[in-house]
C-alpha cells in the first residue's frame, strides 16, 4: 500500500516538521488550488459532426434525432463531477468540503455498482440497447472509463494538495508512517497487537488455499512474500482481508502527540506490521485494494410466487458477490500483481483505478465523529415552524383550518411525525394508511405506527421492499409492524411504490374526516435535515378521496380508479404532464404569454423531452432545474433555444419535484414524488398533487425563482454537454439555499 497521500506534500510535512513557514504553506495550497481550478470538469463528449444539427433549418430537424439527446450515464457522471467540485468551493467550511469528497466516493460506488454493472450485463448477455442518444453500451463504457479516471485523479489531488493541508493548518492531521514519532510508533504497535492481530486472517495463496471470495467493496491487501513457510510452501502472494469491525481511521491519544487531532489510517497500521502476519517470511510489498461488484438486485417477478419478501431475502444474500466491475488498488502496486488481480476478477485495464491514497474515501466521514470542531462546519440552525401548527390545540385542528406547506430542511419535519404520533393516541382516529420507501425500522415514524397498531387502530402500511440499498432495513421494518398487528403489503410486484402518502381517518361528530400528508421526499427524519423536500398537509375532501382510491389500488385489486385532483403514475401523471406542456405550446402559438418551470432530480423520459422541445419551438419560455441527469440538449436553434437548464448543488441535496405551468395567467402548480424519468412516469406508483391555495402556489413560484436567480451554486448546462458554474458579479451574490434559510428557518410565522 502507498502511504504517499497521507500528508505527502511539503505543506503537510511543514505542519508536522516545521520545514517551511505557515505563509509558504498557504502559498503552496493556493497554487495547488489555482492549478486545480484551471483543470476543467470533463464534458460529455459530442462528435463534432453531430454539431451540424445547429446548422439545419428547424423544419429539417427530427426531434427523434440522437444528436438532440445526451447520454444518460455520462450525464449521471457529470452530476458526480459537480458534487466533487464542492470540495473546491471555499464558501464551504473545510470539514464540509471533506464531506463532499466522501459523498463523491459514495456516489461513484453506486454508479459502478448499478449503472456500469448494468451496461456490462447488457454486453455479457447480448442485450445491448442504444438509448435515445444512439450510443452503443460499449462506447458508453469506454467514455465512462475515460472520464471516471480523470475524476478520480482529480479527487485525490484535491484531497492531497488542498484538503489535507488545510486540515493540517487547523491541527487536524493524518500522519504518515514515515512521520510517526517513537511514542506514536510504539502506541500503534500496541494497538495492532491488541486490536488487529487477534482478528485478522491472512490467506496464503496455494492449491489448498484458493483465492478467497471477496465481498463487494470490502477492504483488502495483497501481500508479496519471499521465502518458504514451515510446510515448505513458496507461493509468493497472500490476501489479507481487513475485518469490517475495525475502524478505518484511528485517533492517536493526546499523550503521544503535540496538540491537535492526530489520526492514522488502518491501512498504515496493517502496512507497518504486515511482517507480523507472516512470521519468518519476508514481506516485499503490501498493497491495499478494493473490488466493486454488481449490487443491483434482480428479483424475477415470474419466480416470486406469493412471497416477495422471501424472494428478496434470498437475493440479498447474493448481493455482496455479484460480478466484478471495478478494481481500485494502491498506485505503487507492481504491474505483475495488478495483472494477476485483474485476471482473477475478469476485469480489463479500463476497469482498473490506481489510487493515490486510501481506498474508499467515504470512510473519512469518521473524522466528523473523531474531532470536535464545530467552527470548521456549517453552523446548525433551527428549522422553522408555522405558528398555528405550533399551537397546543392539536395538529388536526390546525389542518382543519387551512392547508400547510412545509419545505424541509428549512422548515421542521416534526409536524409530520406529530401528526402520526397524535393519531396513534387519539381515540377518534380509526385508521391510518401510509406508504414507506426509505425509513428506519426504529425511526419515529415507525414507532408511531407501531403504537397506533397496538392501540387498536386499523394500520395499513405499504412498504416498498425494493428501495435500493434499503431492502434489508425495510424487511426489518415490515416484520416489526406485523408483530405489532399492522397490515403490511408490498405494493405492486412490477411497479415500485414511490408515492409518499399518509391517510388518517378520524371520527368527528357524525362523520369521518380524512387527513392527508403528501410529500416529495421520504419519511426519514434524518434525510429531512439533509434533503430539500416539500410536505403538504390537508383535509381537502377530494384529495382525501383520491388518496383513499390510490391505497385501494395498492392494497386490493381493482380496475383503474378515477381520481379527481391527484395525478397518478403509471396511469395519468405522464399524459397530464404532456397535456399541460402542449397547452403552453398552444398558448404561445396564439401569442399568449407561456411559461414552464420544472424542478426535478433527473429528466430522461423521451416523450417528456420531446414535448418540451415542441413547446420551445412554439415559443414557450422553459426553465428546467435538474439536479442530476438531464438528457435534453438546450440551446439548439429551432429546437431548444427557449430552454435553459441549470443544476443547483449546495449544502443540502436538492430533492423537491415541482411542475409549474403559467396556464394563461391561471398557474397550475404540482408537487410530486416523481422525477421526469421513464421509471417514475411509466413503471412506478407515483403521485403529483396540486397546490390550490393561491398563497401557497405563489410561495412555490417565489421559491422556484430563488433557484432561477441563484448565481453561486448553479451550474448552467451548455448545448455541447458541458456545465458552467454561474459567476456572480461583485456584491451580487444570490444563493437559493441561503435565501430559503433566511426566509424559513427559525422563523415562526
Amino acid at each position: 500500500m502507498s502511504d504517499k497521500p497521507l500528508q505527502d506534500t511539503q505543506s503537510t510535512r511543514a505542519s508536522s516538521e516545521s520545514e517551511v513557514s505557515a505563509a509558504e504553506v498557504k502559498k503552496q495550497i493556493a497554487e495547488a488550488a489555482e492549478e486545480l481550478v484551471l483543470e476543467p470538469i470533463p464534458e460529455q463528449p459530442i462528435d463534432p459532426s453531430r454539431l451540424a444539427i445547429e446548422e439545419r433549418l428547424p423544419e429539417d430537424i427530427d426531434i427523434n434525432d440522437p444528436e438532440l439527446y445526451f447520454n444518460r450515464e455520462l450525464s449521471h457522471l457529470q452530476f458526480n463531477a459537480r458534487v466533487l467540485e464542492q470540495a473546491m468551493d471555499e464558501n464551504h467550511p473545510v470539514l464540509n468540503r471533506l464531506m463532499f469528497l466522501c459523498i463523491f466516493s459514495s456516489n461513484m460506488d453506486e454508479f459502478f455498482e448499478i449503472r456500469v454493472a448494468g451496461l456490462k450485463s447488457q454486453i455479457e448477455y447480448s442485450r445491448e440497447k442504444n438509448g435515445p442518444d444512439g450510443m452503443h453500451p460499449k462506447k458508453v463504457l469506454s467514455l465512462i472509463s475515460e472520464h471516471a479516471h480523470k475524476l478520480v485523479r482529480r479527487q485525490y489531488r484535491i484531497l492531497n494538495d488542498i484538503i489535507f493541508p488545510k486540515l493540517a493548518e487547523e491541527n487536524i492531521r493524518f500522519i504518515r508512517r514515515s512521520l510517526w514519532s517513537e511514542k506514536q510508533a510504539a502506541w500503534v504497535k500496541r494497538y495492532f497487537r491488541d486490536n488487529v492481530l487477534p482478528i485478522i486472517s491472512p490467506i496464503g495463496l496455494d492449491p489448498a488455499h484458493p483465492f478467497p471470495r471477496l465481498a463487494n467493496k470490502t477492504f483488502n491487501f495483497v501481500v508479496e512474500l519471499e521465502g518458504r513457510d514451515a510446510f515448505g510452501r513458496e507461493n509468493g502472494l497472500a490476501i489479507v482481508p481487513a475485518p469490517s469491525s475495525l475502524p478505518r481511521l484511528v485517533k492517536l491519544p493526546d499523550d503521544v502527540c503535540e496538540g491537535g487531532d492526530n489520526m492514522v489510517f488502518l491501512s498504515s497500521i496493517i502496512h507497518a506490521h504486515a511482517d507480523q502476519l507472516f512470521p519468518g517470511m519476508t514481506v516485499k510489498g503490501c498493497f491495499q485494494f478494493r473490488l466493486t461488484r454488481n449490487a443491483d438486485l434482480e428479483v424475477d417477478s415470474d419466480d416470486i410466487g406469493l412471497d416477495l419478501a422471501g424472494a428478496l431475502r434470498t437475493e440479498l444474500q447474493s448481493r455482496h458477490y455479484g460480478s466484478s466491475v471495478r478494481l481500485e488498488i494502491a498506485d505503487n502496486c507492481p504491474v505483475h500483481i495488478v495483472d494477476s488481480l485483474l485476471a482473477q476478477f475478469d476485469l480489463s485495464n479500463e476497469d482498473l483505478y490506481r489510487i493515490d491514497g486510501p481506498v474508499n474515501l467515504s470512510r473519512l466521514l469518521a473524522v466528523l465523529e473523531l474531532v470536535d470542531r464545530p467552527s470548521l462546519m456549517y453552523a446548525p440552525f433551527s428549522p422553522g415552524l408555522p405558528n398555528k401548527l405550533a399551537k397546543s390545540g392539536g395538529i388536526f385542528e390546525s389542518i382543519r383550518q387551512r392547508d400547510y406547506l412545509l419545505m424541509h430542511p428549512f422548515e421542521s419535519f416534526s409536524p409530520v411525525i406529530d401528526m402520526l404520533s397524535e393519531a396513534a393516541k387519539d381515540p377518534n382516529v380509526v385508521a391510518i394508511r401510509q406508504t414507506l420507501y426509505r425509513t428506519g425500522a426504529r425511526s419515529p415514524i415507525a414507532n408511531a405506527l407501531v403504537e397506533a397498531a397496538r392501540n387498536g387502530k386499523e394500520v395499513t402500511v405499504v412498504i416498498e421492499l425494493r428501495a435500493r440499498f434499503d431492502e434489508a432495513e425495510n424487511l426489518a421494518l415490515a416484520s416489526r409492524l406485523q408483530d405489532a398487528g399492522a397490515i403490511v403489503v408490498y405494493g405492486v410486484v412490477r411497479h415500485k411504490t414511490h408515492a409518499k402518502m399518509i391517510l388518517i381517518v378520524r371520527r368527528e361528530a357524525a362523520e369521518l374526516t380524512r387527513y392527508v400528508h403528501l410529500g416529495t421526499g421520504n419519511y426519514h427524519a434524518g434525510n429531512a435535515r439533509l434533503y430539500t423536500d416539500y410536505s403538504f398537509l390537508t383535509c381537502d375532501k377530494e384529495i382525501g378521496d383520491d388518496v383513499h382510491r390510490v391505497f385501494q389500488q395498492l392494497t386490493g385489486m381493482s380496475k383503474e380508479l378515477k381520481v379527481k385532483k391527484l395525478l397518478h403514475a403509471p396511469f395519468t401523471l405522464r399524459d397530464r404532464l404532456l397535456e399541460m406542456i402542449a397547452k403552453e405550446a398552444e398558448n404561445a402559438a396564439k401569442g399568449e404569454p407561456a411559461r414552464i418551470i420544472i424542478k426535478v432530480n433527473s429528466l430522461t423520459e423521451q416523450r417528456l423531452v420531446q414535448a418540451l422541445y415542441k413547446a420551445s419551438q412554439a415559443g414557450v419560455k422553459i426553465d428546467l432545474i435538474v439536479r442530476g441527469i438531464c438528457t435534453l440538449r438546450p440551446g439548439i436553434k429551432g429546437v431548444s433555444s427557449n430552454i435553459r437548464v441549470r443544476s443547483v448543488i449546495g449544502r443540502f441535496l436538492e430533492h423537491t419535484r415541482v411542475y409549474y405551468f403559467y396556464n394563461n395567467r391561471t398557474p397550475l402548480v404540482y408537487l410530486s414524488s416523481a422525477d421526469g424519468m421513464d421509471r417514475n412516469l411509466n413503471n412506478r406508483v407515483e403521485v403529483a398533487f396540486p397546490i390550490q391555495d393561491f398563497k401557497l402556489a405563489r410561495r412555490v413560484k417565489k421559491e422556484l425563482e430563488y433557484y432561477l436567480n441563484d448565481n453561486t451554486q448553479s451550474w448552467i448546462l451548455q448545448s455541447d454537454g458541458s456545465y458552467q458554474l454561474a459567476k456572480p458579479r461583485k456584491g451580487e451574490y444570490r444563493s437559493a439555499q441561503r435565501a430559503l434559510l433566511n426566509d424559513l428557518a427559525d422563523n415562526a410565522r
